[in-house]
């Protein structure tokens, strides 16, 4: 793999010598409301530049990482299967070559991808979702492949009880009423997490890590296609990254910022200090 000419800042070592490897996916071609998540992962590097290596609140320093940045992947716009199966494929690469992904979306539906790929590696996989939406539905105005459909998607693969949802609140009622049978959902906020990742931990279990970045409430984060009001401030969300961090992370992802829809840039500088602290907090 090839260098980016423009990483996220800190992310500049090579392949080889890298244990987590960042990628762009961006896509979002099945968006249900506000479009403009495709630009997420291109703003999130030129911005990155805007906010430093050193995080003090875990007193670690990008610098100190070896994090390889390869770019953005080339996605059909027009057709989700192909988009998923080059995220699939790529991820599948960076796993086989002992590296943690680390992709930033594009919409929720590129998570499927990737899921994809880390559950062949690890069949007993579990995934930690933050979100606003359940993503449950089993279809969206017909389409399957919908970031609307994404957890749903996943769940097909990894089974009953073993997805663990946060900050839930928002979704048919239909999606709900299947979550009580089949997932394991904690709605409108962080309730009951460490008690998960207690037990993850304790199991050493492989865990895929979801960020939907509108678990963040609106007036912390507007530059999002479908927002919602009640969710989380920067300073819990952080907390909770750092709490999944304590488990066996092999794959991750965040996603959904449209940074065109917050013309401030505010959203797209929350955007990189929560990737920044989610590559520290990662134990690889």
């Amino acid at each position: 793999m090839n260098k980016n000419v423009e990483t996220f800042i800190g992310c500049d070592s090579g392949y080889e010598e890298s244990g987590i490897v960042l990628f762009g996916a961006p896509f979002d071609s099945t968006t249900s409301f506000r479009p403009g998540a495709r630009f997420g992962s291109s703003a999130i590097r030129h911005e990155s530049f805007g906010i430093e290596t050193y995080s003090p609140y875990q007193d670690k320093d990008l610098l100190d990482r070896k994090v390889f940045d390869c770019g953005d992947l080339e996605l059909s716009f027009g057709l989700p299967e192909d988009a998923l199966n080059d995220i699939e494929e790529h991820t599948g690469k960076i796993l086989n070559d002992g590296k943690l992904p680390l992709m930033i979306g594009g919409e929720h539906l590129v998570t499927y991808g990737a899921v994809k790929a880390v559950f062949k590696k690890y069949p007993d996989l579990e995934i930690i979702h933050f979100d606003a939406h359940a993503d449950l539905r089993d279809d969206y105005l017909g389409a399957k492949l919908s970031h609307a459909c994404v957890i749903r998607r996943c769940f097909e693969l990894v089974g009953n009880g073993r997805i663990h949802q946060f900050c839930i609140r928002s979704g048919e009622r239909d999606e709900f009423l299947f979550a009580r049978e089949n997932t394991d959902m904690h709605k409108f906020g962080f309730d009951g997490l460490s008690e998960v990742c207690e037990e993850l931990k304790k199991n050493n279990t492989p865990v895929y890590f979801t960020l939907d970045l509108d678990c963040l409430d609106p007036s912390v984060f507007c530059g999002t296609g479908t927002p919602e009001a009640g969710g989380m401030n920067f300073t819990e969300l952080l907390g909770a990254i750092l709490e999944v961090s304590k488990t066996n992370i092999v794959g991750a992802d965040i996603n959904e910022l449209a940074p065109m829809l917050d013309i401030s840039g505010a959203s797209t500088a929350v955007a990189c200090k929560i990737l920044r602290e989610i590559i520290l907090s990662i134990n690889k």
